[in-house]
């Protein structure tokens, strides 16, 4: 149904009853109508349209839950949202804002994103925000953040890429839940990595075919390379960049980490940056992936905010798993190695196949940190090693186990409850990880062996 006419129908009372509202129609008020849905309206998106202030009586929505304003005029955080009671997700993307109003955050939140705007400083009354899981600042002017944020000790995810950041605060590396960070495109981070020489890949010499998948940093597409080195022409996949901040950081950031990383068997092989774009859009051109793979989880939704979604029934033998486990962990020990902190280390970024054959993707919240700074190094591979205990969690509660396995997966609990210890100084290394992960698919049965493939 189109805005205007979901418009005439909310304006004629026909929406009674309604627990989401989507009104994208070039508004400049907000509809007094859609207080007439107060006693069930829930998720509220005004997002695309000329908006500037809220209502002073927003609150009057007690059901209200998700609330989502981005691409308005917005100029600062209205007041008025922390009076609302049921207030738990707040997305204000690429407005104006300049200010966030000490009073603007319930305590009830658990999900901030205030990505590409102006923001130079945060409130200190954030670290009331005890449940707090998901905080999205990527694209703003911080300098600092408010030591109150140390309060928020639920936090799991944070984005801070392209800000303005001079330092971090040692607390950060102390969230005892902190899994997923983005940091690139701040001054505290001014490390660049020795890319390997990469192939320039003009745009003539590729023929672009079906396109495969989009994300909020660049669309994916099939593509055939003509004058590949071997002289034929050739399958490959090729990932065009929006050039806008996305929640993660800049695109530009993305490419080049894809391809600093350098070569690994679980990581995606970039073949080459695109060159002579008829826009001069940036772009990677990556090995085609066997159609066996598939994506081995779905994003976050609502409800779970900073877990992924699993396919009903989706179960994984042990072998697989293991073998899973051990992938992303090899992938996360190289990036580490070379001094990068994938940032999203998450199961809707790992590709896999039914025998656990598995590819670590998407850089869009990679940073890349100084390897001389050990306290620095050992901090940010510690996030990570829980987001993987996190990943590992999710693997082991969906095994299928045989009689004599119980060992392997008692052994694998262990392991996990260590990445997930809120002792930050008391979880494995990557390098540990892989270990101990080697030591138990001695004992297991291949997994094609057994005919998992």
């Amino acid at each position: 149904m189109l805005s205007s006419d979901i418009l005439s129908e909310l304006r004629a009372g026909k929406l009674a009853g309604t627990t989401r509202l989507d009104l994208s129609a070039d508004l400049t008020v907000f509809p007094p109508e859609i207080f007439d849905l107060a006693g069930s309206l829930e998720i509220l998106n005004l997002s695309q349209n000329r908006l500037c202030d809220l209502p002073d009586d927003l609150h009057r929505l007690t059901k209200l839950r998700i609330l989502f304003c981005s691409e308005n005029e917005f100029t600062h955080l209205p007041a008025v949202l922390g009076r609302c009671p049921s207030l738990t997700m707040i997305g204000f993307k690429s407005n104006q804002i300049r200010h966030v109003d000490e009073r603007s955050l319930p305590s009830s939140l658990r999900w901030l994103i205030l990505t590409d705007n102006r923001i130079s400083q945060l409130p200190s009354s954030i670290g009331r925000c005890r449940d707090l899981q998901k905080l999205m600042l990527a694209g703003n002017r911080l300098e600092s953040l408010p030591d109150e944020l140390s309060d928020c000790v639920n936090l799991e995810l944070i984005r801070l890429s392209s800000n303005r950041l001079q330092m971090l605060p040692d607390w950060l590396f102390t969230l005892p839940r902190l899994s997923w960070l983005a940091l690139a495109a701040n001054p505290v981070f001014e490390t660049q990595l020795p890319s390997p020489p990469v192939a320039l890949i003009d745009w003539k010499d590729l023929e672009l075919q079906e396109k495969l998948g989009e994300g909020a940093s660049g669309v994916i597409y099939k593509a055939n390379w003509h004058s590949n080195p071997d002289g034929h022409a050739g399958p490959v996949a090729v990932k065009i960049f929006k050039g806008v901040v996305t929640s993660d950081g800049l695109p530009a950031s993305e490419m080049n980490h894809s391809i600093a990383v350098g070569a690994h068997p679980n990581l995606i092989q970039v073949l080459g940056r695109l060159a002579n774009h008829p826009t001069g859009g940036l772009g990677l051109v990556m090995a085609l992936m066997d159609q066996d793979f598939s994506n081995l989880a779905g994003p976050p939704s609502f409800a779970s905010c900073t877990r992924d979604i699993y396919a009903d029934g989706q179960r994984f033998p042990i072998p697989v798993a293991l073998r899973l486990a051990m992938g992303v962990a090899s992938a996360a020990a190289h990036l580490h190695q070379r001094g990068t902190l994938h940032g999203d280390l998450y199961g809707h970024n790992v590709l896999f196949k039914p025998c656990g054959d598995c590819l670590l993707g998407d850089f869009g919240a990679s940073s890349i940190y100084p390897l001389d700074n050990d306290a620095i190094a050992q901090s940010l591979q510690a996030i990570e090693v829980r987001a993987f205990g996190c990943l590992l969690e999710e693997l082991l509660d969906r095994c299928v186990i045989e009689n004599d396995e119980m060992v392997i997966l008692e052994s694998l609990r262990i392991l996990q409850l260590r990445c997930l210890s809120t002792k930050v100084w008391e979880r494995p290394s990557f390098d540990e990880i892989r270990t101990a992960l080697c030591k138990l698919s001695d004992v297991v049965t291949d997994p094609a062996e057994a005919n998992c493939c």
